[in-house]
């Protein structure tokens, strides 16, 4: 609905302490919380009639996870990914999202393109199952190889009706550049974003405590076509439940929650 903010909701990988410990029981929490959706990474062995049946219970969303592929031949990533996706499936999700791909420290224009073939088979995969495909960048997606950032290599050769970008804005500034100039140049290719703060000293904080210029993106957010605003942290000034609750309250102290 045009003018509708984008919702709130948090990587499951924050509260993966918690996690590890009641899958279930922290999903509760997080609902709790007041949060209206989730992003997972990895399921904890629940079945996903049973976890699809927690969310409707809970009224959470669930649009996305994040699925690590095999990297090593694009025969044992097809193998992998196929479970992933008929897990997927099962519960509803809309997109499927890959967090990382491998890359050698000072990557060559060879390096770079030997990660293309397997994007395109996992992208192919999932759309064929009637989801969307997309990656999540890091900071060193943003080194320069020909005089270009690897993310825009990859984002240009692959088209956006095949993978979609899930800018973790926070590594967007790590990686040296505005994340809002990113959003809007892939307008309409950013249905989710990662909400991740670093200060000037590189070091991930809290949200809204650190040098990450978010209010650029929100301000941007409608015509860039996002949908969601996804908390991620790593680390925490206190425990992973405190930071969930602090990022909340910075969405609902500007409004947007």
């Amino acid at each position: 609905m045009a003018g509708e903010s984008p919702q709130v909701g948090i990587q499951m990988y924050t509260l993966r302490d918690q996690s590890e410990q009641d899958f279930l029981g922290t999903l509760a929490k997080v609902a709790e919380m007041g949060y209206g959706a989730v992003e997972f990474a990895g399921y904890f062995g629940v079945p996903a009639g049973e976890l699809r049946r927690t969310l409707d219970k809970l009224g959470l969303k669930a649009p996305s996870a994040h699925v690590g592929l095999d990297f090593s031949s694009l025969d044992n990533m097809e193998k992998a990914l196929s479970q992933e996706i008929e897990y997927a499936a099962e519960l509803g999700l809309q997109y499927i999202i890959t967090p990382a791909a491998p890359l050698p420290e000072n990557p060559s224009a060879e390096d770079v393109a030997a990660v293309v073939p397997f994007l395109e088979k996992a992208s192919a995969m999932v759309r064929a199952a009637g989801m969307k495909y997309g990656y999540h960048n890091h900071a060193y997606e943003f080194q320069q190889v020909d005089g270009k950032a690897i993310i825009d290599i990859w984002l240009e050769q692959i088209p956006g009706e095949h993978m979609l970008a899930e800018f973790d804005l926070g590594w967007v500034y790590r990686g040296g550049a505005r994340p809002v100039d990113y959003v809007t140049r892939y307008a309409g290719r950013v249905p989710l974003v990662h909400i991740k703060d670093f200060g000037a000293d590189h070091e991930e904080t809290d949200l809204g405590q650190g040098a990450v210029d978010f209010q650029s993106v929100f301000d941007a957010a409608e015509e860039s076509g996002i949908l969601y605003y996804i908390v991620e942290q790593e680390v925490y000034a206190v425990s992973s439940l405190e930071s969930a609750k602090q990022a909340l309250d910075y969405f609902r102290r500007l409004g947007l929650a």
